[in-house]
This record gives C-alpha cells, structure tokens and sequence, in this order.
C-alpha cells in the first residue's frame, strides 16, 4: 500500500475516487483475465469446431455458444467485483481524506471509532443495508453460478 500511495500522490490521485478506481481496475484485471483465461481453457473445442463446420462466424460461436457457457464465470467475476471495493476499509481510509470522499465503510466507521461514541445501533442498521444489495446480487446471480458448476456434469 505504500508503494500505491506514493503512485498516487506522485500522480496527483491523493484524495480521489479516480485514484481509488485505477487502482481497484488494475489490481483486478490481471486476476481477472488468469481466472477466465482458465475457465475458457475447459470448454471444449470441438464445440468451436462444429459450429465452424456449419457456417459460423467467430463472433456468432463467441456470442452464441462461449459466452452461455461461461455465464458462471463472468457471473462470479462480476459479484466479486463489486464486493471488493463495496467492503474495503483500509485503503480508502489511506487514500481519502476529505470528509465528503468519504466511502461507506469509512462513514459507517466513523459511528463508532470514538471512545464515547453511542451509536452503535446507527453502525448496525447501516451494516445491515449494506449487506442488502450484495444479498440481493447473490440471490439473483446464484442460479447462474449454479447452472455453470453443474454444466459440466454428466448423469449416469
């Protein structure tokens, strides 16, 4: 983290979102990439090749046959993309300093980071509806996690 702080502020991104987003972006890209790239890996070719031998684009077999079959993937790389930053404390606490950049978790902290600070009913109510969306996203997205794990599987 000390070594992204002096990126940053040698940048001029102390104290901005957009600092908080390039750094997010491109730590997840690489495992990202590595996580699908070995997914990918174990859909079989042969259905590439059939849809070839029948007339297919490259586009029309990515779109019509890849992608159904990665839905799993991409479904988990999306959840844990948006769980990362909705939960990190730490760096945001390094990076932002001005009271109105402030994320969620930094404002909820503050509820309850004094020593004679009560609010700690405050601090749960609003773990409580933060924790709402990523339940929400959970449950709508599970069925696609789901149909992936289970995709591979043969009856027998």
């Amino acid at each position: 983290m000390t070594a992204i702080f002096i990126l940053l502020s040698k940048l001029g991104l102390l104290n901005s979102h957009w600092g908080l987003i390039l750094v997010y972006a491109g730590g997840q890209i690489p495992y990202n990439t590595w996580l699908c790239k070995g997914y990918f890996d174990g859909i079989p070719r042969s259905l590439d090749e059939a849809a070839k031998i029948d007339g297919a684009s490259n586009m029309t077999i990515f779109i019509k046959i890849i992608l159904p079959l990665a839905r799993a993937i991409i479904t988990l790389v999306a959840l844990t993309n948006f769980m990362g930053p909705w939960f990190d404390f730490i760096f945001p606490q390094i990076i932002l300093k001005s009271a109105n950049k402030k994320t969620l978790a930094m404002g909820l902290f503050e509820w309850v980071q004094k020593q004679q600070n009560t609010q700690f009913t405050r601090f749960a109510a609003g773990a409580i509806l933060v924790a709402i969306p990523i339940t929400l996203l959970f449950v709508y997205l599970q069925k696609h996690i789901v149909e992936g794990l289970s995709s591979g599987a043969t009856k027998g």
